[in-house]
């Protein structure tokens, strides 16, 4: 059995289990066990990858396994996994398994929503695992296919609209996505040769430059409306504001990261010179969604959807980075994913249990909630901090390595859209403090509020793993800016070979 097998089997295994449970506690106890299992087997895995580094392994892939299952198309289930991937899985594991626990008193359909929640993350272990083309856009769907179900039986408020808002816009994404990995695949071998889906063979074929510049915008928008490209992100405010908490954990922590890597690793890696020639108009876009995204959350009163239109400020910096095309941008886009992934998860996770305990998420119908809530006003004080990127937690590590990045572009172009880019520090302070002094800090305005227990066991053990994680990236991140570097050497240098140069448009 290949280890990376294992991050599909123990998800398919534990929601089997958790069919045959009888009640609400034995499904609860199933989910947890199956997710644990999946955050040691991540963690092994991160150190069984670093063993293998400083051993001298120097293949692009480690723990590869190929098999194949569809002769005619020359489909194979190939998996492999590199510092990039590596660090992915280990972000989805710590955020499904927090996930498991910010959901510990679902009642309503409790075993159809932990199956659904954990076949959500079947979907995304398999999609990072996978360098076969086909078998990666096949655990895309499966990732994507159960928020319908998620949103529209388990959400809040305008449910349906939202759940059906938000797969119409992932399914035309899913469109877009599938023309760009037929043609990639069409144009996969020479003549002679024999067409393939496998990443690592594509990437040393050169696809006519014809060819990229028609297939490039397929894939990358394709992508990119999952990591919420401007202007296809209207559906994530209502997306993530309508869904249980859990549900708004994975999506914006993890799903939403499915856009930016897939972007990232498939459309510039094997169409670099279409990525070169054409990323000035999507610069722009990214730039318009890291600016108007955090200019969003400064105007909104519900919790949910200020934590929402931040994400989209936050994912754009993501696909902003990976446009920059130059390993410092690069490593910057990879670890401003993972700190992302886990400062929104802790975010929407604290957002649901001050629901929970208030009933509202108005920020003008709260206040004060430091006193009677000390616990959860300290951890949304750290999440709030780790967000507006302070020193020694992992959104300064990520924002300043993407603007180092950045920079490194001279020409006016690049420079301008850097500085613009900035400016969601300064914005992302703004609403961030402001949502601090109003929601805990003042009187409180409700005499209700004065009887509210603090965070049970299942809720600080779900936040303090995430916080726990943002800290160890901002304290030491050498290690994990490391793991990247190491697999960004080919792809950097793929990049670096198209001999194309950017013509300022200024």
């Amino acid at each position: 059995m290949n280890i990376l097998s294992l991050f599909v089997l123990i998800p398919v295994l534990t929601s089997v289990a958790i069919v045959f449970t009888k009640n609400m506690k034995q499904t609860r106890v199933a989910s947890a066990i199956g997710m644990s299992i999946q955050l040691i087997l991540a963690a092994i895995l991160v150190f069984l990858y670093l063993n293998e580094r400083q051993a001298g392994n120097t293949a692009e892939m480690l723990f590869t396994y190929d098999a194949l299952w569809f002769p005619s198309l020359n489909i194979h289930y190939a998996v492999g996994v590199d510092g990039i991937s590596v660090a992915m899985i280990a972000l989805t594991g710590v955020v499904v398994f927090a996930g498991i626990f910010a959901s510990w008193n679902m009642e309503f359909l409790t075993r159809e929503f932990f199956i659904s929640l954990i076949l959500l993350a079947t979907g995304v272990f398999g999609f990072f695992i996978s360098i076969d083309l086909f078998t990666m856009f096949l655990f895309y769907e499966v990732a994507v296919i159960p928020m319908y179900l998620l949103i529209g039986i388990w959400g809040s408020g305008p449910k349906e609209y939202s759940a059906m808002k938000l797969t119409l816009m992932l399914m035309g994404g899913s469109a877009l996505l599938m023309v760009g990995l037929l043609g990639i695949y069409f144009y996969s071998a020479p003549e002679t040769g024999i067409l393939t889906w496998n990443l690592l063979e594509i990437s040393k074929i050169n696809i006519p430059i014809e060819m990229q510049r028609f297939l490039f915008p397929f894939t990358f928008i394709g992508f990119g409306i999952l990591g919420a490209l401007f202007p296809f992100h209207t559906w994530s405010p209502d997306g993530h504001a309508s869904a249980p908490t859990a549900v708004s954990m994975l999506h914006a922590g993890v799903l939403m990261k499915l856009g930016g890597y897939g972007a990232f690793r498939v459309a510039i890696f094997l169409m670099p010179d279409a990525a070169q020639e054409q990323a000035w108009i999507f610069l722009i876009l990214t730039s318009i969604s890291v600016v108007y995204g955090a200019f969003g959350a400064i105007w909104q009163k519900d919790l949910k959807y200020i934590n929402a239109y931040s994400s989209v400020s936050h994912c754009g910096l993501v696909l902003f980075a990976v446009l920059m095309m130059n390993q410092t941008a690069f490593n910057g886009a990879i670890i401003q994913m993972i700190s992302h992934g886990l400062m929104t998860a802790l975010f929407f996770a604290l957002i649901g249990m001050i629901y929970g305990r208030t009933h509202t998420r108005m920020i003008n119908e709260m206040g004060g909630l430091m006193k009677v809530m000390p616990f959860l006003g300290v951890v949304y004080v750290i999440a709030g901090l780790a967000s507006l990127g302070l020193p020694g937690l992992s959104g300064f590590v990520a924002e300043m390595t993407i603007f180092f990045g950045a920079f490194q572009h001279t020409d006016f172009f690049h420079r301008f859209l850097t500085i613009m880019a900035t400016t969601s520090i300064v914005v992302t302070a703004v609403y961030i403090l402001r949502v601090v002094g109003i929601l805990l800090l003042g009187p409180i305005k409700n005499d209700h509020f004065l009887h509210l227990e603090d965070a049970k066991w299942h809720e600080r053990l779900s936040t303090i793993t995430l916080v726990l994680a943002i800290a160890a990236i901002g304290i030491a991140p050498l290690w994990l800016s490391d793991m990247i570097n190491v697999s960004l050497a080919p792809i950097v240098n793929k990049i670096s070979m198209t001999g194309f140069e950017f013509t300022s448009l200024f």
